[in-house]
């Protein structure tokens, strides 16, 4: 019996006839060769049929045999992160304020929903953070997915430039799809500058299709209702080369903008990363944070990193205050010609 079954073809149905009655006929669409008017198999009722959706047709009578899920690529699947980040508030060092914002956008409309409707107004769809790199904007969004149970995708933006005319736009469309049929979900653009840059003709139209992509971004962005409970969040170190249609309010909402990490909060930082390494007693965090002027928090993070690499080569396991002073110099006054923050400061 196995053998003699025969496989189906895709087909798609686009119109019901008669719905509610009997003698209900579907008109499909079978792709690259014609449509039918057709009846169902005797395997599907007709409450699993509707309009617009994919079934399995047989191929001789093209009877409707089986109703299909809603297709979405792969790859735009592979985006939901599954687990929870371990990442807390707890983990973001200074960033109060930013930390303010962030929770005011994306954790009050899905915890309390009914303030808004109170009253009467939509709360902020999306927000964008900027800042330079390595102050914290990617963290601060993990730890958002972790205090909200909403389902997380993580979009970077090179992963939705495609070779082909229309796929950009079309993988945008399918993420925004899956996005809506969960029951609340957060979706985070890392490194938006990518696809987001303002619009010029460039000639070529080498950049047509990027641009293409983006307009598909500020479509969804327009379509989707603020109370439905998806919320965006787009980060970049190059706000000035973004799309001003793209920028604006109603779209993106809310700009935070992450700094360097003032003398308290460089102290908190260093705090956080020593946490678990097994340092000496008393080691004064506040005088190696003023030795560490117009860092930011992955600076203090390599910092914490090296002082261990001396303590390994040293065949200790403590860590003292003698190998953070020599790690803020290697780090801090040695890595100085690698350090991108001035450069991006100008941006910000």
């Amino acid at each position: 019996m196995m053998q003699e079954e025969q496989p189906l073809q895709v087909a798609r149905c686009t119109k019901i006839i008669n719905p509610n009655s009997e003698d209900a006929k579907y008109v499909i669409n079978v792709k690259q060769m014609a449509k039918f008017v057709v009846g169902l198999g005797d395997k599907v009722s007709p409450a699993d049929i509707e309009e617009g959706m994919h079934v399995g047709v047989d191929r001789t009578k093209y009877q409707i045999q089986i109703p299909l899920p809603p297709k979405i690529d792969p790859s735009v699947t592979m985006m939901t992160v599954e687990e929870k980040p371990d990442v807390t508030y707890n983990d973001v060092g200074g960033c109060k304020e930013q930390i303010e914002k962030m929770r005011e956008v994306v954790e009050l409309p899905m915890l309390h929903p009914e303030k808004f409707v109170k009253l009467g107004i939509d709360p902020p769809k999306g927000v964008l953070c900027n800042g330079p790199p390595g102050t914290g904007k990617t963290l601060l969004a993990r730890a958002v997915a972790n205090r909200t149970d909403a389902c997380f995708i993580r979009v970077i933006g090179s992963e939705l430039v495609q070779k082909y005319v229309g796929e950009g736009a079309r993988m945008v469309r399918e993420l925004f799809q899956m996005a809506r049929s969960k029951k609340a979900c957060i979706v985070f653009f890392d490194e938006v500058d990518v696809i987001g840059g303002a619009r010029f003709d460039d000639g070529v139209g080498g950049d047509n299709e990027v641009q293409r992509t983006m307009l598909e971004i500020v479509n969804q962005l327009d379509g989707f209702d603020a109370r439905g409970n998806i919320k965006v969040l787009m980060v970049t170190n190059r706000p000035d080369t973004l799309d001003p249609a793209l920028l604006r309010p109603g779209r993106l909402d809310r700009k935070v903008e992450f700094g360097l990490p003032d003398l308290e909060s460089r102290t908190q930082i260093f705090k956080i990363h020593t946490r678990t390494m097994n340092c000496e007693r008393d080691i004064r965090f506040e005088l190696l944070a003023r030795l560490c002027p117009n860092s930011t928090g992955a600076d203090i993070r390599s910092v914490c990193t090296e002082a261990g690499m001396y303590a390994i080569r040293a065949r200790r396991k403590t860590v003292t205050e003698k190998d953070f002073l020599d790690a803020v110099n290697k780090v801090i006054k040695g890595y100085q010609k690698f350090s991108a923050t001035p450069k991006y400061m100008v941006y910000n």
